[in-house]
């Protein structure tokens, strides 16, 4: 009997040994590649010095008398850049269209600021003010909603034409959360890593022809373990509370595009009630899932000239 014990002790060892050596193999693996690959990352747009770190902003579509449309992305978006690209691309035919890649997102750098609504908030208000615009559309996509709302709340001398929301947030909506370990566990060891490189189309829900695939791909594991993105995800219960009873302003025209196809029943409702709030509001319900900007980019950039052009 002891002879068993001992051999099933050795053979646990043996696993745990084994596990260690992998878990330690991944790990030295990614941060190694990290490093290699921070030197292949292309850099696109300008950095806007901003408090203690650099904001990166990409112009596209600047011309001269063009209405800017500012778009700031959803959470935890690798590169917001690439991310819009299908609409900027189509917006930029009639607008300049400026996103602005937040602290630890795309290739901004990262902060040491809270990442509470109040410092979040303050920050795009720090950089659109270096942006010298004389007025602007503000938009974007998800969280933006929830940052949207407390902005043009705390700031309202802001020369905003309009609100052009993409699936975005309600202040009221139910915040769900869970318990994120496993996934940074995934992230930190480099076995987030194993899983991309494994499929990187398939695990980056893009096409594999896309020419952009490689480069989102680095982006996306380069700032998937920053401490910025994992903090403003522990902090966003907090931040929906304290933006809550903030209402769009009664006098900006808005415009929010809904998926009705992302398995959230009260969806467009949520959203029909919050157009309320505005004298001005249209709510587009779209086919398509979260990233309707992915999928219905020509339909978004349509109803959003209709939209602007009719307020002229």
């Amino acid at each position: 009997m002891k002879k068993f014990w001992k051999i099933l002790r050795n053979i646990l060892i043996g696993l745990l040994v084994a596990v260690l050596l992998f878990l330690g193999g991944t790990y030295l693996n990614h941060h190694l590649k990290l490093k290699s690959e921070a030197k292949k990352i292309e850099n696109y747009g300008e950095k806007v010095k901003v408090f203690d770190g650099e904001i990166n902003v990409v112009r596209t579509g600047s011309g001269k008398g063009k209405q800017s449309i500012i778009l700031f992305p959803g959470y935890g978006t690798a590169s917001p850049y690439y991310d819009f690209l299908p609409l900027t691309t189509k917006l930029s035919k009639d607008y300049e269209v400026i996103t602005i890649e937040p602290f630890g997102y795309g290739l901004s750098s990262e902060t040491k600021r809270t990442r509470n609504v109040d410092n979040i908030v303050e920050e795009m208000h720090e950089v659109v003010k270096q942006l010298n615009l004389d007025h602007y559309v503000l938009g974007g996509h998800s969280i933006t909603g929830l940052y949207g709302v407390n902005y043009l709340n705390r700031y309202p001398e802001e020369k905003v034409d309009a609100f052009l929301g993409i699936d975005t947030s309600t202040p009221t909506q139910e915040v769900q959360t869970m318990n994120m370990a496993p996934f940074n566990f995934l992230k930190k060891s480099g076995m987030m890593r194993l899983l991309i490189d494994a499929n990187p189309a398939k695990g980056l829900g893009m096409k594999a022809d896309d020419p952009n695939l490689e480069q989102v791909r680095m982006l996306t594991l380069k700032n998937s373990i920053n401490d910025n993105l994992e903090e403003e995800l522990d902090l966003l219960r907090e931040n929906f509370k304290a933006t809550e009873k903030m209402s769009l302003p009664k006098d900006l025209p808005t415009i929010l595009f809904v998926a009705i196809n992302d398995g959230r029943p009260t969806w467009a409702e949520e959203h029909q009630e919050q157009i309320k709030q505005v004298r001005t509001g249209k709510v587009v319900e779209l086919d398509g899932q979260h990233y309707l900007h992915h999928t219905q980019s020509e339909a978004i950039a349509k109803e959003t000239k209709l939209f602007l052009d009719s307020l002229k």
